[in-house]
């Protein structure tokens, strides 16, 4: 087992900075100043991206090889501190970049203190982000690619189930239970995008940046690139130190997922209802009632769509914490760790209790069908005409004629006789009567992107390549 130098004094009041300075940080300041409670999860990425710098310093001809290689399997042995919790904090840490250091130069003397040569935490610290936001994409695209296979999964086993498709919370035209569920993953989809065309843009490196100006040892930033897995090297200095674009594109596509997480929430909560009763929610995703014993309430899906507003105000915050930042480097940026951490851990809760809510729900497909109603059917009555070669807008105003007409006598259009129909619409004939057959009718709905088998058919193609295509790439 590898012996660890005991830390002496100085060692606990290890600072990257302070030479210039006589007297110690106001204690309120320091507190403050103090980000380890949000940059500790850094840990794995500074130290791999510490690594990669040591051996970027001995190709620089500024560490040789043994010294290259005590660095390397020093820091190793600090993320096993980490992963067993052995790494304890002084007061004096600032953040996980000094942990990091002090625990080095615990392990190594002198020779831990020349891994900062030509290094910022300008620098260090975006090149961290970085890193992790690999990660956490990966990990949010895998728990939308589990949300997805679970809509899918409940759509193919209610293909050819009807229900009432609303606009404006209003009976709107006749769709399959299908159509409606598999909009939410088409939504979800556009999210997959996002986030993979994120994760393509943001894959550049800033590390050789240095503080402001560059690094003038000779680091060779495209070795360094590679060896860290990222695509190209920044361009500019100044901007890849300052820059937390990156960051924000990120809480907005944690936004933009937790938006349509709230709206399939609110869907299925209205849907849970006594009113309508299309579906039912499981008991492990519900909750009682401290005072009326018969309650189940659908607290899992309140608690997403109540979610969704924490996490777009970490976007507001992180955009006005920029807003306010001269050019380069601020402290300010400290925060975007806390608004990006939040936003990815509420997300990821979110969306694994969602999965868990579309997997164990129940759907009520005679409940669903019963909510059907004739006057849902005046849209394939205008079809009709318009079949017959009455202009759609006459149609249209024709159709709406008969509704009033059967509203006023407290019937269903389909019980108006047909000689007053003719009456509205000379191209009213008996073949009307065709027309009222929900499930015929929804079968003519076979444009790409409608809701006729043929086409739900074809969705559940897309969304089950989407699958192959995210699971090739986690």
């Amino acid at each position: 087992m590898t012996q660890r130098p005991q830390e002496n004094q100085s060692h606990n009041s290890y600072k990257l900075w302070g030479g210039r300075f006589s007297e110690k940080p106001n204690e309120a300041l320091q507190e403050l100043n103090n980000s380890l409670p949000q940059d500790a999860r850094l840990y794995a990425d500074d130290l791999d991206a510490s690594k990669a710098y040591a051996e970027a310093l001995m190709r620089a001809g500024h560490l040789n090889a043994t010294e290259c290689d005590k660095l390397v399997k020093s820091l190793e042995i600090i993320r096993y501190d980490w992963v067993e919790r052995l790494v304890k904090f002084e007061p004096s840490d600032e953040d996980v970049h000094t942990v990091n250091e002090r625990l080095l130069v615990a392990l190594t003397g002198e020779l831990g203190k020349r891994l900062h040569t030509g290094r910022s935490r300008n620098d260090q610290v975006v090149t961290d982000m970085k890193l992790w936001l690999r990660k956490a994409i990966r990990e949010t695209l895998s728990r939308l690619r589990l949300l997805i296979e679970s809509i899918v999964s409940q759509s193919e086993s209610h293909l050819g189930v009807l229900m009432p498709g609303y606009t404006h919370l209003q009976r709107a035209q006749p769709v399959q239970f299908s159509h409606w569920l598999l909009s939410h993953a088409f939504a979800l989809r556009e999210d997959c995008q996002r986030l993979a065309e994120l994760r393509e843009r943001s894959n550049v490196l800033p590390l050789g940046s240095g503080a402001v100006a560059g690094n003038p040892l000779g680091i060779d930033r495209i070795w360094l690139a590679e060896r860290l897995g990222f695509a190209a090297v920044t361009g500019n200095s100044m901007h890849a130190v300052g820059d937390r674009d990156f960051v924000v594109d990120f809480i907005y596509c944690c936004s933009m997922v937790s938006l349509h997480l709230s709206r399939l929430a609110e869907d299925l909560i209205i849907y849970s209802t006594k009113e309508f009763d299309f579906i039912k929610i499981a008991d492990s995703f519900s909750s009682g009632s401290s005072l009326m014993p018969q309650k189940r309430n659908p607290d899992s899906l309140e608690l997403i769509r109540g979610i969704s507003g924490l996490i777009t105000s970490n976007l507001t915050g992180i955009m006005m914490t920029i807003k306010g930042t001269p050019s380069t480097y601020n402290k300010d940026l400290q925060f975007d760790k806390q608004y990006c951490f939040q936003a990815f851990d509420k997300l990821s809760q979110s969306l694994d209790v969602a999965v868990g809510v579309i997997e164990t729900m129940q759907v009520r497909r005679d409940q669903l069908e019963a909510a059907l109603s004739s006057d849902m059917l005046a849209t394939d009555w205008a079809y009709y005409l318009v079949r017959k070669g009455v202009p759609f807008r006459e149609a249209h105003h024709h159709i709406g004629r008969v509704v009033t007409l059967a509203e006023q006598r407290g019937v269903d259009i389909t019980e108006v006789p047909l000689g007053e129909l003719q009456q509205i619409c000379a191209a009213f004939g008996a073949d009307i009567a065709s027309v009222a057959d929900y499930g015929y009718n929804v079968q003519q709905y076979d444009a790409i992107g409608g809701t006729s088998t043929a086409s739900i058919t074809e969705q559940l193609r897309l969304l089950k390549n989407l699958d192959k295509q995210l699971r090739q790439q986690s």
